[in-house]
Order: C-alpha cells, then structure tokens, then sequence
C-alpha cells in the first residue's frame, strides 16, 4: 500500500489561537477522525507545528492510490467543512524509527 501525506492549514489563521466555539467542535472531530484512521490501521502519524502564526499540520497515512487518498483527506470533517485547507502528496517514508510506517 502507497504512503501520502496531505498538508493542513487552518483557513482562518486566527482560529489557532482564538477560535470560535463551532471551530472548537469541528477540530475535536478533526481529531477523532484522525484516532479512528489510527484505530483502522490507516494513520501512521499525524502533528502540527507549534508557531503561533503559520502553523501547519501534516498526516501520514496509507491508501491504494491518489483517489483513495484523497477521499480520506475529504473525509477529515476539518477538510470538509473548510476550517482546514488541504493538499495531499504522494509520501514515502525513507527513514524511521522501528516499527514506524511499517
């Protein structure tokens, strides 16, 4: 299976430090939906920069092909209600910890 990568970043910069109480909601899904990839075995890892301005968050994961993975990043209830934008890329991680990607 193909490793990808897609690229968040919020769509309102300010929401990372003062977001509304609807953007609150939408990342706690954001989140679950990324633990239950993990749970699938789909999630390798996933983490955002801690800049107070121009942070940005990544996700590893595995899908078949481009298609597939993008219906994964559209499924990220971030992604589809536009708190996040989003851009996937193909990925292949080159060197790891053990257990790592595999």
């Amino acid at each position: 299976m193909a490793q990808w990568l897609y690229r968040i970043v919020p769509s309102r910069p300010a929401m990372v430090s003062d977001p509304t109480p609807g953007e609150q909601r939408i990342v706690g899904d954001h989140f679950a939906y990324l633990v239950a990839l993990r749970d699938r075995g789909i999630l390798i890892l996933a983490g955002r920069t801690q800049e107070a301005e121009g942070t940005f968050g990544i996700t590893i994961f595995e899908a078949d092909d481009e298609a597939a993975a993008r219906e994964v990043m559209r499924a990220d209830p971030a992604v589809a209600t536009g708190v996040f934008d989003a851009t996937v890329h193909p990925y292949r991680i080159a060197v790891a910890r053990d257990g790592l990607g595999e």
